[in-house]
């Protein structure tokens, strides 16, 4: 087996290896494929690890890939794979070519093994003429589709302009067979009465960036402001959009929809709620959710001030709604617009 991973990979990748599982196992499934039926195929019903030498960038149907992963493995299983990120790509290829000739190269492989595949109209022909083979893939992405898929990624390393991966098996797939990746994006979030609701927004994140939310806070916990510090699921003109509040504007449609209404607590996701106190949770239920939070009245720096300062507003809510909303909306405004009062 040594000779085979080694033959396939390298040194490096087989001492990654065999430090998270046995691979002389019979319990222990290793393959170099890019395809799904090559797992589901297997006649053992089910292994405490499966280890694929190939990188994700050429498995046509990723998700598909995963969920038989997950299918195959025990509760707790491990799945060990590798993917070449965007910016590990972007590195290799200005490295390899000349300056001013190497952003050419550059650009030209972005559009089309990066933006074709996820453009209606191209992404058939990029399949047909590329079987979906060396696709280029976020780190965001990757991950996000490893959780969207069940799994939870435990360690993680970089080395010969791979990431490397270790995902544990932890619950099944969500089957999520229509990820957006266009420009306006609806995220899940909790509404009036805890119902869910779906928020417009414009796209500032890499897709599948959603089922990140729990990794981003485990490694990066949150910055001053309540937003996760260091994202790299934020895209470049994600940052842009972001800066001049341009991913705020579809928000109007929910508005419009009775979602939201203009001001009041901030619509927010299952995982952010969750840092919230039980009781507050539930009080929140109560107050359909607003475009403009208190957040840019009090500004507060930490998660407690947050909630403190949502919990002063609908203790004044409860009190007078329409004044208190009235004076909410003009002490934002002035923060925003004259104090330049921003959430990151």
């Amino acid at each position: 087996m040594k000779p085979l991973i080694i033959k396939e990979t390298s040194q490096k990748s087989f001492d990654f290896i065999i430090q998270k599982v046995d691979i002389n196992s019979e319990d222990t499934l290793v393959v170099a494929t890019t395809t799904s039926f090559n797992i589901e195929k297997q006649f053992k019903q089910s292994f405490k690890a499966i280890i694929n030498l190939k990188k994700v960038n050429d498995i046509r149907r990723i998700n598909k890939f995963f969920e038989a992963a997950n299918a195959k493995l025990e509760d707790g299983g491990i799945f060990i794979g590798n993917v070449e990120t965007y910016w590990l790509r972007k590195k290799r290829i200005l490295k390899k070519y000349p300056p001013i000739i190497n952003w050419g190269f550059y650009t030209a492989d972005f559009f089309v093994k990066r933006v074709s595949p996820k453009v209606w109209g191209l992404k058939k022909l990029y399949f047909f003429f590329t079987g979906g083979r060396n696709r280029v893939l976020s780190k965001a992405e990757s991950l996000g589709r490893l959780y969207s898929c069940g799994f939870e990624v435990i360690d993680e390393a970089f080395f010969e302009n791979r990431l490397h991966f270790v995902a544990k098996k932890v619950k099944e797939p969500a089957y999520d067979y229509s990820p957006t990746y266009g420009p306006l994006i609806k995220l899940k979030r909790q509404g009036k009465g805890g119902k869910p609701i779906k928020v417009y927004k414009a796209r500032t994140m890499h897709a599948y960036s959603e089922y990140l939310q729990e990794y981003v806070y485990q490694h990066n916990n949150l910055q001053e402001g309540g937003k996760f510090k260091d994202d790299f699921r934020i895209t470049t003109a994600g940052k842009i959009l972001r800066k001049f509040w341009l991913d705020e504007l579809p928000m109007l449609i929910n508005w419009v929809k009775r979602d939201l209404k203009i001001v009041g607590v901030r619509p927010l996701s299952a995982h952010y709620l969750s840092l919230y106190p039980e009781d507050f949770r539930e009080r929140r239920k109560n107050y359909r959710p607003g475009l403009v939070p208190p957040f840019y009245v009090d500004l507060p720096k930490e998660l407690d001030e947050i909630i403190e300062s949502e919990q002063r507003y609908l203790d004044a809510y409860d009190k007078h709604p329409i004044l208190t909303d009235w004076k909410y909306f003009w002490k934002a405004f002035d923060n925003i617009v004259f104090k330049r009062a921003r959430s990151n």
